[in-house]
């Protein structure tokens, strides 16, 4: 019997040049398949020929790289039998994947009815859904389909909570179709409440020194159901490693505050290189190795919290460097999001609404990582070096870019001190100015030795678009973690260097 695969289908958008896009189905064992394309009037622009081969009775084929554009028809034909996909694009594919934040649909946000409304503005991007599944093996092909390749309505895209489709996915692909004018494809592969574990190969597991049967360091954790390591990635992202891809945007990593979470920054620079290599390889190479890789930085759950989990995590989510793109995590770009939190959801307080913040930071990290706009800001201030000056007990810091202080009486930074008793105490550090790119901090009861410095280190860090610090396009300073090692005198004071800290207590 004669198919494509299951996420082919009419509707659909193919990769676009430079890549080829990869097509395969099922088929007749030793049958070769013929497959066309052909424009709106007929005429045929390309044929390819594959043959189907066992174990598993499929083909494959790789069509030649194509210019952006459509409508297409793409027919497979075996002996008699033949099958044909009809208005097809090429454009960019996008993957989007993570948990229920990925999964909050369009009905859920902020100004719902609005972007209900645009939908229908937007008929060449095209939304396609994998349904949840979980598997204890790899599967070749996705088992169910939530939304078959769709052409968007407010139907489509507010089906209902948690279901499809993606809202951040949706205002990412919505965005890029306009600034870029290119036709769009979606691909959501969500679930809510499953850690990063359940989306990792055994590769990733085993690189992680992660058990791959329970995933867990702690006897007393046992994550099963779509939480049990591997069986997501089994079900939901090893079938679709044959797709030509642009990029990939993910949301995760709540559930990782309750799991594994200090392994977090080996387990998510892991899962990316593993996603990279796997989509390269099964696409016959078509999918570039350094597939541009975007994701959002954890939000807020609880705002009077003493948990620094969701803190120590967002740091894990940069491989504990702080900033993206970094030695560890190439081709990547991240979406600030812990100013975004929302303590009246609906949908809980994990749940924040204003998804289109979210997708504007994706926006501008994918046009300039995926994309190349070398001159395009997209990452929030970031520290570069300090001044302790002793006399006065101040330490300034100067950041990357010029800073504008929306909220002046925050408590955001803090100094760690030593003392007898502690290697580490940490202590609020007053902001007592802000210049065009420095920070003056009072360091009370810390005049001499200063060991690190954390700036919005907390659950619920800031009220929301009101973190203390933020750049002229209004893009918030992200949390760090900073060890200082004195370097030297000058004529301001003693210079400190700041180096990512993985060394000292955190509490």
């Amino acid at each position: 019997m004669l198919s494509f695969a299951s996420y082919y289908g009419d509707h659909m958008v193919l990769q676009q040049k430079p890549s080829g896009a990869v097509v395969w189905g099922h088929g007749e064992l030793g049958a070769v398949v013929t497959l066309t394309l052909s424009g709106a009037s007929g005429l045929v622009i390309m044929e390819k020929t594959a043959q189907v081969k066992g174990p598993s009775e499929t083909w494959r084929a790789v069509l030649n790289p194509m210019d952006r554009g459509g409508p297409y028809a793409l027919t497979a034909e075996q002996g008699l039998e033949n099958v044909t996909l009809r208005d097809i694009y090429f454009g960019d594919v996008w993957l989007c994947s993570g948990q229920s934040n990925m999964a909050m649909t369009l009905l859920q946000v902020a100004n719902a009815s609005q972007e209900l409304a645009a939908a229908a503005r937007y008929p060449y991007v095209r939304v396609f859904g994998a349904a949840p599944a979980r598997s204890s093996v790899e599967l070749e092909d996705l088992e169910q389909i939530d939304l078959p390749w769709s052409i968007p309505t407010a139907e489509i895209l507010g089906h209902g909570n948690f279901t499809y489709f993606s809202a951040v996915c949706w205002l990412l692909g919505r965005s890029l179709y306009e600034a870029l004018g290119t036709p769009i494809g979606l691909v959501e592969v969500a679930w809510g409440g499953t850690p990063i574990e359940a989306w990792s190969s055994r590769r990733v597991l085993q690189a992680c020194g992660l058990p791959e049967d329970t995933g867990s360091t702690s006897p007393h954790q046992h994550p099963s159901g779509p939480k049990t390591p591997s069986v997501l990635w089994n079900a939901m992202i090893h079938p679709l490693l044959n797709m030509t891809l642009r990029g990939i945007a993910w949301y995760q990593g709540e559930e990782n505050t309750l799991l594994n979470t200090d392994q977090y920054n080996c387990t998510f620079p892991a899962l990316i290189a593993d996603w990279r290599w796997a989509f390269h390889s099964g696409s016959a190479g078509q999918t570039e190795p350094r597939l541009p890789f975007g994701f959002v930085q954890l939000s807020t759950y609880r705002r009077e919290s003493a948990d620094d989990s969701f803190a120590r995590l967002r740091w894990h989510q940069t491989a504990d460097l702080g900033i993206v793109p970094n030695a560890r995590m190439p081709s990547t770009f991240m979406a600030v999001a812990m100013d975004l939190g929302d303590e009246h959801s609906p949908y809980g307080s994990v749940h924040p609404r204003d998804k289109q913040s979210v997708a504007h930071r994706l926006l501008l990290g994918a046009l300039a990582v995926a994309y190349g706009d070398k001159g395009l800001v997209f990452r929030g201030p970031f520290p570069t070096r300090a001044v302790l000056e002793v006399t006065r007990g101040l330490l300034n810091v100067t950041y990357s870019q010029e800073l504008i202080w929306r909220q002046r009486d925050a408590q955001a930074f803090e100094v760690c001190c030593s003392s007898p008793a502690s290697p580490c105490q940490w202590l609020l550090a007053p902001v007592v100015a802000v210049r065009s790119h420095t920070v003056t901090l009072a360091l009370s009861g810390c005049r001499t030795l200063v060991l690190g410095l954390r700036y919005a280190w907390a659950e619920w860090p800031c009220e929301y678009l009101a973190c203390p610090l933020y750049n002229s396009q209004g893009l918030p300073a992200p949390s760090f973690l900073l060890d200082t090692v004195p370097a030297g005198s000058t004529a301001e004071g003693r210079e400190l260097l700041l180096l990512p800290s993985s060394g000292f207590p955190l509490n």
